[in-house]
């Protein structure tokens, strides 16, 4: 699995029947074409960013929301925000990270380990979020079981905020979330792998403070996501469009 991750951040489009062949031709390992495509995609929760199947499942019982972020001009803090959960690897083990981002600054306003994936925990998390740093007009997801789900359907619209889900099979609607894990992995986790979920926690601490407050992005005008997010008027030389 850890294999599997680094390779697919590198390689998004590979589903799980390249990355088996990949795993099987290139790397030499011997394992069953189906334990590949149950880590895949149950386990690890991916999806290769083609049409094809997805990360996490959609429950077809729950109602998908349309993608409401196309051709949307996104011009302050608050207005979208973006969320999803990944993968973590660990010297032993293994758990999921889900985090809350502001698409315009670019910042993280709340994100949380855990050991499942459920739609409790999402709901958790975006009322904390929500609680921090006031509510975001819209909210974009993928259609994951999770996000699909009554609970947290409810608790979006509970809040007054609209629901955007990517279409399906588009995983780079969400671009700027897969953006965040390649960050947080390649700058944090692959180079110093946590032991365990404290170890994991602390690590995140330091490097999401390290992300909101002292790493400049060069799609903000090289500015720091709290900059932008924290004072609304202030306006970047350079600023990505957000155009999906």
């Amino acid at each position: 699995m850890r294999l599997m991750d680094e390779h697919y951040l590198n390689f998004p489009f590979k589903g799980a029947p390249m990355m088996h062949t990949w795993l099987t031709k290139d790397k030499g390992y011997r394992v069953n074409e189906k334990r590949i495509d149950r880590l895949y995609y149950e386990v690890m929760g991916l999806r290769a960013v083609v049409p094809g199947r997805h990360t996490t499942k959609r429950n077809p019982d729950h109602k998908a929301y349309p993608y409401l972020l196309r051709n949307l001009d996104i011009t302050r803090p608050n207005q979208v925000w973006a969320t999803d959960i990944t993968y973590v690897p660990m010297a032993k083990g293994f758990m999921f990270l889900t985090a809350i981002i502001d698409l315009y600054s670019r910042y993280v306003v709340h994100w949380s380990v855990s050991n499942s994936m459920d739609a409790e925990w999402c709901v958790e998390v975006l009322n904390e979020a929500i609680l921090l740093h006031g509510k975001p007009d819209i909210i974009n997801t993928d259609q994951g079981s999770q996000y699909t789900s009554k609970i947290f359907t409810e608790a979006v619209s509970g809040h007054q905020i609209q629901l955007s889900m990517d279409g399906k099979g588009r995983a780079t609607d969400n671009a700027f979330v897969e953006r965040l894990w390649r960050s947080v992995k390649y700058e944090q986790i692959y180079l110093s792998p946590p032991v365990d979920g404290m170890d994991l926690e602390l690590k995140l601490i330091e490097y999401f403070t390290f992300y909101n407050h002292e790493r400049r992005h060069s799609s903000i005008g090289k500015e720091t996501p709290e900059r932008l997010f924290k004072n609304s008027n202030y306006e970047p030389e350079y600023h990505e469009v957000i155009n999906i």
